[in-house]
């Protein structure tokens, strides 16, 4: 799997429990440009956080992830506690309030009910009881990444095919153009010789030695040779990093940008109607293209 291309969508849920403790990871990712990872964990696990954030980091290359823990401690039975400090001052101020005739003295179950005289105790993890359960949300963590990874290689697996469909149709688009009468030699001479007919039946100054200088540039500018050579070499390029896999999504989209260069060379270039047509239909290609690389890892 670590070879295949992936998307950098994806969605995991994992749950688990431990003794008195239940939790769960959620796990989310989209696109990004580079790797953007934040997670959220309750109060006082730390160090899962940290440990959770270097596994995440060790699988996935790019993309923003979110990720998140929730964990419910079962209902337990705390110990009750009097404070006695609290009591003994409470009874020390009580000796110096005099009372009225009409007033009873305070009884012990009174002074009980006052708010800091008794405390209740919630049960607490012992360090091993502790270490065990966050051994055991991190292994849940890592079914919920391999879940995820799971699924952004499944998606990039379809990717990948919509761009070998690109890449091949761009191929045979310069294929088409290469091959098209209107780029031949003959078909390029009629066409200057047209022009420069014309330009000499209008202007009648004209040097014909300069204009033929001229019309050698404009038949140099006009030659998509190097376009055409540079859009093969690309789908060469961009179909062996699909073969080979990983995280590929930067350079693709390098490529794809090159792609759209040399597709606006080639239609600027073209003087011929039906390389125009096939330009057209490279940039629309294209732009697919570079629409679909956006959501690779």
């Amino acid at each position: 799997m670590t070879h295949s291309v992936a998307s950098m969508t994806g969605f995991a849920r994992a749950r688990g429990s431990l003794g008195p403790w239940s939790y769960a990871w959620e796990l989310k990712s989209v696109n990004a440009k580079g790797l953007d990872l934040r997670l959220r964990v309750p109060t006082g696990f730390d160090a899962v956080e940290i440990k959770a954030r270097a596994a995440v980091t060790a699988q996935v290359a790019r993309g923003s992830v979110f990720g998140n823990l929730t964990a419910k401690r079962a209902e337990a039975e705390g110990s009750a506690r009097v404070n006695r400090a609290a009591l003994d001052r409470l009874l020390a101020a009580l000796d110096d309030v005099p009372l009225h005739a009409s007033l009873r003295p305070a009884s012990l179950d009174g002074l009980l009910a006052i708010r800091g005289v008794v405390e209740v105790v919630e049960p607490e993890d012992d360090e091993a009881q502790r270490a065990a359960l966050e051994q055991s949300m991190l292994a849940a963590l890592d079914q919920a990444l391999e879940e995820l990874l799971v699924s952004r290689h499944a998606e990039g697996a379809a990717l990948a095919a919509v761009l070998q469909e690109r890449l091949t149709k761009i191929g045979s688009l310069a294929a088409r153009a290469d091959a098209a009468p209107g780029r031949q030699p003959e078909a390029v001479r009629q066409r200057l010789a047209q022009q420069v007919t014309r330009l000499l039946e209008t202007a009648e100054t004209l040097d014909p030695a300069r204009l033929h200088q001229e019309a050698v540039l404009l038949a140099v500018k006009a030659d998509i040779r190097e376009e055409l050579d540079r859009l093969k070499a690309h789908v060469a390029s961009a179909q062996k990093l699909l073969a080979d896999g990983g995280p590929i999504g930067r350079r693709l989209d390098f490529l794809a940008q090159e792609f759209s260069r040399e597709t606006n060379t080639l239609c600027a270039k073209s003087n011929d109607a039906e390389l125009t047509a096939i330009g057209l239909e490279l940039k629309i290609e294209v732009e697919q293209l570079r629409e679909q690389v956006q959501n690779i890892e």
